[in-house]
């Protein structure tokens, strides 16, 4: 049984170390993927996108500065929406432009409205003009959603890694375990009777 116990043992660290492999290397490939995907776009950021210069920034778009979380990755660009659009969130902004004279309750007050009798009519289509900053908000938040979605991925392939480097060393210690005998118990050292001693006052029956 305890032969049965020391193939298992090795067994399972064979398993555990292939697991270990593989998991860093696809913890490898992923992270360079990842890397390698936001290279091809290119992405530089403006030169206010530091804490510092955004705050700088946002206050001379006249937002309320003391509302706004500033950021250190991807909502940088929801800062620049947010200058874009006089400090309105997407669903605060108005779908059409408000024509002149629209009342200033069925507006956003920033110059576009959600009622299309209100709205400003395009002479050419006939139909409302959409609000182009609302447009904005659509396209920051695809790429804020991106970018998130890459940091995210980088961060579970550099999980992916540590549980590699885990795998293996958990295959490596069933390994040493199996083979140092661990499962065998000590030895006991046991004098062999050879010989009985006499008994002390009993004569000795002769033949």
């Amino acid at each position: 049984m305890r032969k049965v116990f020391e193939i298992g043992g090795m067994v399972a660290a064979a398993i555990l170390i292939a697991f270990g492999i593989a998991t860093l290397v696809m913890g490898v490939n992923g992270r360079s993927t990842v890397q390698s995907s936001l290279k091809q776009e290119k992405i530089v950021g403006s030169p206010d996108m530091t804490p510092t210069g955004i705050k700088a920034e946002a206050t001379k778009a006249g937002l309320n500065v003391a509302s706004i979380t500033f950021p250190t990755f991807a909502g940088y660009m929801r800062i620049h929406a947010l200058e874009a659009s006089g400090g309105l969130t997407y669903a605060e902004m108005g779908r059409f432009m408000a024509k002149p004279g629209t009342p200033a309750q069925f507006t956003d007050g920033n110059g576009a409205t959600s009622d299309p009798k209100y709205a400003l009519v395009d002479s050419t289509t006939k139909q409302p003009v959409d609000n182009g900053a609302r447009n904005l908000w659509v396209t920051e938040t695809a790429l804020t959603t991106a970018l998130n979605t890459s940091y995210m991925a980088e961060q579970l392939s550099l999980f992916g890694l540590v549980v590699g480097v885990a795998l293996l060393l958990s295959g490596f210690g069933f390994a040493i375990l199996s083979i140092g005998g661990a499962l065998r118990p000590p030895k006991t050292a046991v004098a062999p009777l050879d010989k009985r001693e006499p008994v002390i006052g009993r004569p000795a029956v002769q033949a």
